[in-house]
């Protein structure tokens, strides 16, 4: 942790359905609206109402791309929050506890795992302490932790009176109490919670009314009950005028999708995927720069295979077009994605890895479909694959797919990880001049050819691209089938044709290997002359960059080579890139290595140590920091695992 003034971590626990994101979403606004850099991590169980959930909100003066495992203000309102997260609050910290939860018995938690019973209990009874939440709260005092019991009930009932409302419509307050009482005990202004609450509830007075009475009441309560005194945290606005935008990974892609001129999409609900469709759906009419209104058609499918045949069809009529999913439904999408690929269709595939096999961990995180992405379908055919890393890249690949998919007619699987879909910061607006619109080669048919009405759709190019005519163009007659073809998409089964038309679909690779930017391929962070390298993708590497800036403040140098562009593997660069790496350290969010494989197919080069975390949850920089520190020191371990048994 850093200086007690420029930097907090905070979580909030609760059940499902019980206002969590909409408590941390206030608390990020809050600090947003004061000039600090926020970064929210969601983490929540796949069901609709009970489970438990909690979200961790970094804030700083400084730049953050990264959680942190422990958190310096804890915020619990009910006994499983207090049983989950107390040992995770840091020596000086604090946390907030219902009165009423105080005597629960660890065995008593109702959706407490049977594995985190166990061990909560064991690490009680090592400490002479009772199986009781009391018996935590009595631990955390002993590690320098400061407790604060509200009873939460009594605020609620205060808050009632107060505004003469029922004491029903007042415990709607709860999550912003439990929001106002942390930010009252680091002094944070109560402006910015006003300007929060307004942002939250646009244009709903009442409710913004009752908020605001709950937050002045928090701040009340914990200057009148608790001695602060001794907590020497404190969190103060930077004074920053600098526009800032909070979402999402699921907006960001929508937001880039949007920018690119996006105009079909088709889904079918699966987790983490559909956020992004519904976020869509509620922005289907928009504002454009040049004064006029934009619009989306969003649908919602009957299943996997029809969204992607859909989008295959609104992409051949010209229109950009898209569909989203997670791990199993694009194993679904398969056959929809070998017809595209045969028939050069430029479609967009949005690809939120959740954990796996089959439904695995639905909300939770994993890059456990880098090899689904790559050797998806029956066959060989051409597919681009890029990987995004944060909410910069979320948005601007988004954009940038699109101009893939039309520049070289195939598919483009646009892959992200659940982690980044619901990682929340907040970012500078986005620059719109840097979307460029590339349709790519679109047919000018004019009129019939040698074989009446037909256009060679499929002719061949040195290339491999050829320009496309669009469904209803006059002149642009051609055949679409899943069969082998000829240049007018004929069915055909010669030899020759087959090699021919083989050959020129996969020139696409070679042609896009050669024009897409080293940038777009790979970027390197860190001390770019640094022998230690770090090889990664996706969204570690926001945690990565935290740990080699760690080293760094020990004169420590290490670089990180993150890979963007999965398919056409940029092998020569990396080639070029990790001549110098000693060691090279893999890092990823699943089993067995996957980029590390792939690297390994396409250049020869191993990795010699493989950092990994396959428990469903994000990495951290602290937690990576002390991975690099071990392999600096010599380990013979060529896998560490990361684990945390608290998440």
């Amino acid at each position: 942790m850093t200086s007690n003034h420029d930097e907090l971590a905070w979580r909030i626990g609760g059940p499902q359905g019980s206002g969590v994101d909409t408590a941390a979403g206030i608390f990020q606004r809050s600090c947003a609206l004061g000039g600090l850099n926020v970064f929210g991590r969601r983490e929540y169980y796949s069901n609709i109402m009970g489970r438990h959930s909690y979200f961790d909100v970094r804030v700083a003066h400084h730049p953050v791309h990264s959680h942190c495992d422990e958190v310096q203000v804890l915020a619990t309102f009910e006994d499983e929050s207090l049983a989950r997260h107390t040992t995770s609050v840091v020596e000086g910290g604090a946390l907030f506890y219902s009165a009423k939860d105080a005597e629960v018995e660890v065995q008593a938690v109702t959706y407490l795992d049977t594995r985190a019973k166990d061990d909560l209990i064991t690490y009680l009874e090592e400490r002479g302490l009772p199986a009781t939440l009391r018996g935590l709260l009595e631990d955390a005092q002993q590690r320098g932790v400061q407790t604060y019991e509200a009873d939460f009930g009594k605020i609620v009932e205060l808050l009632a009176n107060h505004l003469g409302v029922a004491q029903a419509l007042a415990a709607r307050t709860m999550n912003t109490l439990a929001v106002a009482m942390s930010l009252a005990l680091v002094d944070y202004q109560r402006s910015y919670v006003y300007d929060a609450l307004a942002k939250t509830w646009p244009g709903r007075q009442k409710i913004i009314d009752m908020n605001v009475a709950a937050v002045d009441m928090a701040y009340q309560f914990v200057r009148d009950t608790y001695d602060t005194s001794k907590f020497e945290h404190r969190l103060t606005p930077s004074g920053s005028k600098e526009p800032r935008v909070l979402l999402n990974g699921n907006q960001a892609v929508a937001m880039g999708k949007i920018a690119a001129g996006l105009t079909f999409q088709s889904y079918y609900p699966i987790s983490p995927a559909t956020d992004e469709s519904v976020y869509l759906e509620a922005h289907e009419t928009f504002p454009t720069t040049n004064g006029e209104e934009g619009s989306v058609l969003i649908v919602q499918t009957e299943d996997e295979i029809s969204a992607v045949c859909m989008a295959a069809g609104a992409a051949l009529t010209g229109a950009r077009s898209a569909t989203a999913t997670s791990g199993p439904g694009f194993a679904l999408m398969v056959e929809g994605l070998g017809w595209a690929g045969i028939n050069e269709v430029p479609l967009v595939i949005t690809l939120y890895q959740r954990g796996g096999p089959s439904t695995g961990l639905p909300t939770r995180s994993e890059q456990g479909d880098l090899f689904l992405a790559l050797n998806a379908g029956h066959g060989e055919f051409p597919r681009i694959v890029l990987a995004s890393s944060d909410l910069d890249d979320a948005f601007y690949d988004a954009a940038e797919a699109f101009n893939y998919a039309e520049r070289y007619q195939t598919v483009v699987i646009h892959i992200l990880d659940k982690s980044l879909s619901s990682q929340t910061m907040s970012v500078p607006p986005y620059d719109l001049e840097r979307i460029r619109i590339d349709r790519g080669e679109v047919a000018s048919p004019n009129g019939a050819s040698e074989h009446g009405s037909l256009y060679p759709r499929f002719a061949l190019t040195e290339s491999g691209v050829t320009p496309r005519p669009l469904i209803g163009m006059a002149g642009g007659m051609h055949w679409l089938t899943g069969g082998e073809h000829t240049q007018y998409g004929r069915v055909t089964e010669d030899p020759v044709v087959r090699e021919q038309q083989m050959e020129k679909r996969m020139r696409k690779l070679e042609t896009a290997a050669r024009e897409i930017p080293f940038d777009e391929k790979l970027q390197i962070y860190g001390d770019p002359e640094a022998v230690f390298t770090v090889l990664s993708w996706g969204s570690n590497k926001g945690a990565i960059l935290e740990a080699i800036d760690l080293l760094a403040e020990e004169s420590l140098s290490a670089r990180l080579v993150q890979v963007r562009i999965m398919s056409p593997f940029p092998a020569a660069e990396l080639e070029e890139v990790l001549a110098t790496a000693e060691p090279l350290v893999g890092v990823e969010a699943n089993f067995s290595g996957q980029l590390a494989q792939v690297l390994r197919q396409h250049t020869g080069i191993a990795c010699d140590k493989l950092v990994v975390k396959y428990n469903g949850r994000p990495m951290s920089g602290r937690r990576l920091y002390d991975a690099f520190k071990t392999i600096m020191d010599g380990t013979d371990e060529t896998k560490i695992v990361l684990r945390n048994p608290n998440e």
